[in-house]
């Protein structure tokens, strides 16, 4: 699909269909009023109507707002894609709605068929957003940072859904490299012996029972005089069977999915870099595999992070935040960054406190909760804070190491898990970091929103908009 923004009069384009956004308040004025009722159209949101005669297609709109439009944009083009048109006309609002109406139809009209022998043809080719009474300098501006950021959701998006026999630890690092050499990145990696040398044994750990090497991946790009440093850790377990605490059959269908938090850093790192934000960022992935072999670790483990913090093993399905403590203790080490946000589908209990569809936060700053929530609300993304109780830290107590990687009690295991990340926190950049759980917003097997089924790339627009705001 190419989608392009005109300066031009919508009369002056040619299409196969126009696209009119239409609330119930403007529906009683409008032209085309009688015939709508009659086909019992009455503007709700999401809601769609073709006048196949007329060459039009009405989507309804609660109020013309980013969120309604991106959502009433996903539905037309679902609409479009289904029917045999080749190209579609759409008039832009305005520019505060311009990036949801981008997002919608690039992300809701996107499509993983990498697997399918026979892909489904789509007859849609072009998409033309039309303005020529607006400001077309800032439209342009805002066009081409939309598509850039709805792109790098894609390429995330991408990732996620490839299958694990395809992409596993070592194909990560082979990614990562095209990716730095595609666009101007550095690109250092941390192979099975480095890690060693770097005593991350949490890390190795969890990988040891598979036969792809694990590796640490740490991109940077850096402008010639960047405003802040900014640090992106992503949990990047390109399978999780669960280890020895194995998983039932049922809950490691999709375990593709759990390398969504260093997918998202990826997708993150490319946005920024073709956005050319005036900021150093600097992402570190642990891409490993947790399977099972004579080799795997085990539950009673004591296990020895690079930090020196020993950790008892109580579940190796909990492994995530293993690779994770090591991960961001070398990207302590390495960066001195200004933030440090980690992301990760690190909980099942996130999705029962927040829902499938909302990202946890977790932290110690209220104001940086405060400018990413914001971030949230402006990108579209949901986003919701999970308090740090301290009365909650007393489950993660170990009466042989200094933690254990599970608390003693099932109750607030989203916060439990947060907590035992921030023990590998140095004192000066408690308030610096930000953990992003996104085990229920990563992944989905049924539409919503912009988000089709797979992979959604969550957390890539929300970080894209929060560095664009710095």
């Amino acid at each position: 699909m190419n989608i392009q923004l005109l300066n031009k009069n919508i009369t002056d384009i040619s299409a196969d269909i126009l696209v009119e956004f239409l609330s119930s308040d403007e529906l009683n004025e409008h032209k085309n009023n009688k015939i709508l009722n009659m086909a019992g159209f009455k503007a709700e949101q999401d809601s769609i109507c073709f006048l196949h005669e007329q060459a039009i297609l009405f989507c309804g709109v609660e109020k013309k707002k980013s969120d309604e439009i991106r959502s009433a944009a996903s539905s037309m083009i679902k609409a479009v894609k289904s029917s045999n048109y080749t190209s579609v006309k759409i008039s832009v609002l305005n520019n505060s709605t311009l990036t949801a109406l981008v997002e919608g139809i690039v992300l809701a009209g996107y499509e993983f068929n990498d697997y399918k022998s026979k892909p489904e043809e789509i007859t849609l080719k072009d998409i033309s957003l039309v303005a020529n009474e607006l400001d077309f300098g800032e439209l342009k501006t805002t066009f081409d940072e939309a598509l850039i950021v709805a792109k790098a959701t894609c390429f995330t998006r991408d990732i996620v859904n490839t299958a694990p026999q395809e992409l596993n630890p070592q194909t990560m690092v082979t990614l990562a490299k095209k990716l730095a050499a595609d666009n101007a990145l550095e690109c250092n990696i941390l192979q099975e012996e480095d890690l060693a040398k770097e005593k991350m044994g949490s890390m190795l750990a969890v990988g040891r029972a598979s036969i792809h090497g694990s590796a640490l991946i740490h991109l940077t790009y850096k402008p010639s005089n960047p405003k802040k440093i900014i640090s992106l850790v992503g949990k990047g377990l390109t399978y999780d069977s669960g280890g020895l605490s194995l998983k039932p059959a049922t809950s490691m269908v999709t375990m593709k999915m759990d390398k969504a938090g260093a997918c998202a850093v990826l997708g993150m790192i490319k946005a920024a870099s073709e956005l050319k934000l005036n900021i150093e960022i600097h992402a570190f992935i642990g891409a490993v595999e947790n399977m099972v072999g004579g080799d795997a670790y085990k539950p009673d483990d004591v296990l020895v992070s690079r930090s020196g913090t020993t950790i008892e093993v109580r579940n190796t399905d909990a492994e995530g935040r293993l690779v994770l403590a090591d991960v961001l203790n070398y990207a302590q080490d390495t960066v001195k960054a200004d933030y440090i946000f980690d992301f990760a589908t690190l909980t099942g209990a996130c999705m029962v406190a927040l829902g499938q569809y909302t990202t946890g936060l977790m932290g110690h700053s209220h104001k940086l909760k405060h400018d990413l929530s914001k971030a949230g609300t402006a990108s579209g993304e949901l986003i919701s804070s999970l308090p740090f109780n301290r009365h909650l830290k007393k489950l993660l107590k170990s009466e042989i190491a200094d933690i254990s990687n599970v608390a003693s009690k099932p109750y607030g295991g989203a916060i439990t898990a947060g907590m035992f990340l921030d023990k590998f926190i140095q004192k000066e950049n408690k308030n610096k970091w930000m953990h992003f759980d996104i085990a229920g917003s990563a992944y989905t097997e049924a539409a919503w929103d912009c988000n089709v089924y797979g992979g959604t790339g969550a957390g890539v627009r929300l970080i894209s908009n929060y560095l664009k705001s710095i």
